[in-house]
């Protein structure tokens, strides 16, 4: 099982503006790196526990930074920031964000997210939906088998609308867009975490399993737990406000870069999420680095980091 700690940091106010998104990406990212895994869902089974100390603790609006996959959306959710930085050493990370990006902008409520990103076949009843526990949508979606034909043609719509976001994207770019979506589909809600050459541990959490995590007081907290918080995330993604960069956080332009944009519009951090990046900062001897980065962000008076340890 994983734990959570948060820590309280400093600072003032927000205010945001126009964001240019494909030349913010462009400008902020750094050269790639390498992690032995696809990283398509977490297998950080107690992420969600920590939320009511965000509740209580934690600023809303600013800016949140994250790193890694999905659950990044339930901490935006919580936090209702103006803008989003995903920073991830891997390419292939954001890559998976912008498949991401293009199923928000698509899925008109989180029954039709679910169903696009797995490939089954939303109902014809879609706004009856809306107001439905998270768990009959699960329901819902683990009852039907994938309809493979239906999944290939909204892949290629999905990848239509990412070429449009101006990111340049290879060959190699593209069929790794297509191993991603596909794999959603085939495992379905059962998918696990899994690294290059290792099988899947039983103990990982599915993404099933994750989806419907409560905090520590037993309350949904998922970014699908109520539409409202979906809705918020889809609008924040048809701005282009989640921005997925890659970077290193003990790098030495991705972070100084972010900590500009945020400081020319006068945005402060209110959550950053480092998932347990900063183990491998310090076996890479570049926790220094990163400790410099975070001291350069503007930070809120209420901000707050996540970790995770083990």
């Amino acid at each position: 099982m994983l734990t959570v700690l948060l820590l309280a940091l400093q600072l003032a106010a927000p205010r945001a503006d126009t964001v240019p998104f494909a030349k913010t990406v462009a400008q902020l990212s750094e050269s790639g790196g390498y992690f032995d895994t696809d990283n398509l869902i977490s297998n950080e089974s107690s992420y969600l526990h920590v939320m009511g100390a965000v509740r209580a603790r934690g600023g809303k609006g600013g800016a949140y930074i994250g790193v890694g996959p999905d659950q990044n959306f339930s901490y935006i959710a919580a936090v209702r920031p103006e803008v989003a930085f995903i920073v991830d050493l891997r390419r292939d990370n954001q890559l998976l964000h912008l498949l991401f990006k293009s199923v928000f902008e698509t899925g008109r409520n989180r029954l039709e997210f679910l169903c696009l990103l797995f490939g089954r076949v939303p109902p014809v009843d879609l706004a009856a939906w809306n107001g439905r526990p998270l768990q009959d949508l699960i329901g819902f979606v683990d009852a039907l088998p994938a309809d493979t034909i239906r999944h290939q043609r909204t892949h290629q719509a999905l990848v239509d609308r990412i070429k449009g976001y101006g990111i340049p994207l290879a060959a190699l770019d593209v069929s790794t867009l297509e191993r991603f979506h596909d794999e959603f589909m085939r495992a379905g809600l059962d998918l696990r975490f899994t690294s290059y050459g290792r099988g899947p541990r039983s103990y990982y959490p599915t993404i099933r399993e994750l989806y419907l995590e409560r905090d520590l007081a037993g309350q949904p907290a998922s970014f699908l737990a109520k539409e409202e918080d979906y809705q918020f995330l889809r609008d924040l993604e048809k701005r282009g406000r989640v921005i997925p960069i890659v970077g290193d956080f003990g790098g030495t332009s991705a972070f100084k870069g972010i900590a500009r944009f945020l400081s020319d519009r006068r945005l402060n951090v209110s959550l950053f999420y480092t998932s347990n990046v900063e183990f491998y900062l310090f076996r890479q001897q570049t926790f220094r680095r990163y400790v410099d980065n975070v001291r350069a962000l503007p930070w809120s008076d209420t901000g707050l980091i996540i970790r995770s340890y083990f």
